[in-house]
């Protein structure tokens, strides 16, 4: 009895919805796994790769897809010149074999050609701004180790008086092709020429300053525009100052990461800004006015009567300005503590004794409480007492 063929998705582990990459993707790391070089004389391992390259041979292909969606495995019985009776005649596994052995043997498949214009690479520093730099934006210098073109060899590495030779491997396209038994037979593969790196030319006398390279490295300074509403750890992209292109290729670009510092007063959430300030008892029980510090300087704030403490309050548009729009702003919250005094002069602390006698009389409470437990006051005078002082208590 023949055994039952796996569904294909479910061979793959995509869904039936996936499209072309997930499924080309899918299959190069089945095939990379249980490929028979990788692992050799595994009977099971091969039969696993069979089986992914035939799911892979049916689901790549637009039509056959559309024939297996609709009949199943039943669209392809009979069929031969495959492994378990199915053609693989139609089925495009160069691209896919070439990523496997360039992985597999040490080369790298170069897709394209490759020694055409490439940009180079990128390079990385950072600068450190102040809160109010980060929130309005400001103007840096930074300092960068570039690479500009020797000018004794005008950039071509080699000796003033000689000429970069044609590689004699590549003979000058930068690729060496070599073929691979696979399981389907011969598989041709490119990959970057050993001998020249894929420039396709040969430095045979190197230029004594640049030693070869074409490039002379040099420290410069550079202004960079800091955007207004930048966080910490966010970065600025500054285009055409990176390393330089190869064959022509543009230059590749700065990434600055901006490091904030902290600030004394404010800290910071997305575009809010939050802060705290400390009012007296006065101020809260009977209300006023206080200054807060904002990033755009000093603004007065009413105070209610009967403010608590940690109270929040919230000035609008006093934020961090969007990066995208710098009319758009945030807000500040500011908490409000009520400040207790350490230190209060003798009249002061009269003055307190005498307010908290007319508000409830809270510095003697436990004396009441422990003097009606041992035949103090009565009740009843002691009601008329604290009616007495509910009378001042608002």
């Amino acid at each position: 009895m023949a055994e039952q063929k796996r569904d294909y998705y479910e061979v793959l582990g995509v869904d039936k919805s996936a499209d072309d990459n997930a499924i080309k993707k899918a299959y190069r790391v089945l095939a990379k796994k249980y490929h028979p070089d990788m692992n050799p004389g595994d009977a099971e391992a091969e039969k696993k790769f069979k089986e992914a390259s035939e799911a892979y041979a049916v689901l790549s292909d637009p039509d056959k897809r559309r024939q297996y969606d609709q009949f199943g495995h039943a669209a392809f019985e009979g069929g031969a010149g495959g492994p378990g009776g199915f053609d693989f005649s139609g089925a495009d596994f160069g691209d896919i074999f070439g990523d496997i052995f360039g992985d597999l043997f040490g080369g790298g498949r170069s897709r394209g050609t490759s020694n055409g214009p490439m940009k180079g690479a990128n390079l990385r520093t950072s600068v450190r701004i102040t809160f109010e730099e980060a929130v309005f934006g400001c103007k840096k210098e930074i300092d960068l180790t570039v690479k500009e073109t020797c000018k004794k060899c005008n950039g071509s590495g080699a000796k003033p008086g000689t000429s970069p030779e044609t590689c004699s491997k590549c003979g000058g396209k930068g690729q060496v092709v070599f073929t691979q038994q696979s399981f389907f037979g011969t598989v041709r593969n490119v990959q970057t020429c050993p001998e020249c790196q894929g420039s396709g030319k040969i430095i045979r006398e190197k230029c004594s300053d640049c030693r070869g390279t074409g490039y002379i490295p040099m420290q410069k300074r550079y202004s960079v525009d800091v955007p207004a509403g930048i966080d910490n750890g966010q970065s600025i992209r500054v285009p055409g100052l990176g390393e330089p292109g190869v064959n022509g290729g543009p230059r590749g670009d700065v990434h600055v990461e901006v490091i904030v510092g902290r600030h004394p007063i404010f800290q910071r959430q997305d575009m809010d800004i939050y802060s705290t300030v400390p009012i007296s008892f006065a101020m809260a029980a009977l209300g006023g006015e206080v200054l807060v510090d904002t990033v755009d300087g000093k603004v007065i704030y009413p105070v209610k009567a009967g403010t608590q403490t940690d109270t929040r309050v919230r000035l609008k548009g006093k934020g961090v300005p969007s990066l995208r729009n710098k009319d758009i702003r945030g807000d500040h919250y500011v908490t409000l503590v009520v400040q207790v005094p350490d230190r209060l002069k003798p009249e002061a602390k009269e003055l307190l004794r005498q307010f908290d006698e007319l508000t409830g009389d809270s510095l003697n409470a436990v004396k009441a409480y422990t003097g009606q437990e041992t035949g103090g006051e009565s009740k009843e005078a002691k009601e008329g007492k604290e009616g007495k002082k509910k009378k001042f208590w608002k």
